[in-house]
């Protein structure tokens, strides 16, 4: 793996429309989850994805039944190339606390097992130290060993492990130390 500081952390605007339709598609074709995205999965198209990305970033704006949250796209520094997504909630309702955490992220599959998703926790763990969170709930599917590698080498420590359909969710906690 190359040194870290490969990535940064960006905020989607307009300029990153296809990208991002891009980063969705590879998702659809491989049929992954895309953790961390905002919903991307389910968005008609990037205009109206942007729209409630921007409105659930405050607490005067944030959509029934979401948490604010921001979320960032995480940009390799070399080439521009849209990596991977990360979202950061401000809160945690009754669902995020058993099974979202404070932090949601994916890696497209044609850049994964390159350190990249290690990386983006680091970077969004900064970035919670802005939202003065002190200690941050990072969760992951109990059979998803490469995440729980990731949130492990952040400073997670398993709380427990919870049922979730016809799986099982381990809960981490990371101390963020603002």
């Amino acid at each position: 793996m190359e040194g870290e500081n490969r990535l940064e952390l960006v905020r989607p605007d307009e300029r990153w429309a296809a990208e991002v339709w891009d980063y969705k598609a590879e998702f659809e074709a491989r049929g992954d989850h895309l953790d961390g995205t905002a919903d991307l999965g389910a968005a008609a198209d990037f205009s109206h994805w942007l729209s409630d990305l921007r409105a659930d970033d405050s607490p005067n704006t944030v959509r029934p039944g979401r948490v604010p949250a921001d979320t960032f796209l995480a940009v390799r520094r070399s080439d521009r190339r849209l990596v991977g997504m990360v979202n950061i909630r401000h809160t945690l309702n009754d669902y995020l606390f058993q099974f979202g955490g404070h932090i949601g992220y994916s890696v497209r599959s044609s850049e994964r097992r390159k350190g990249y998703a290690k990386e983006m926790l680091a970077l969004a763990l900064d970035k919670c130290k802005g939202l003065k969170l002190d200690h941050v709930l990072v969760t992951c599917d109990s059979e998803n060993e490469a995440s729980a590698r990731t949130i492990r080498a952040n400073g997670g420590v398993l709380e427990n492990r919870v049922p979730e359909g016809e799986g099982f969710t381990d809960r981490y906690w990371i101390e963020v130390g603002v």
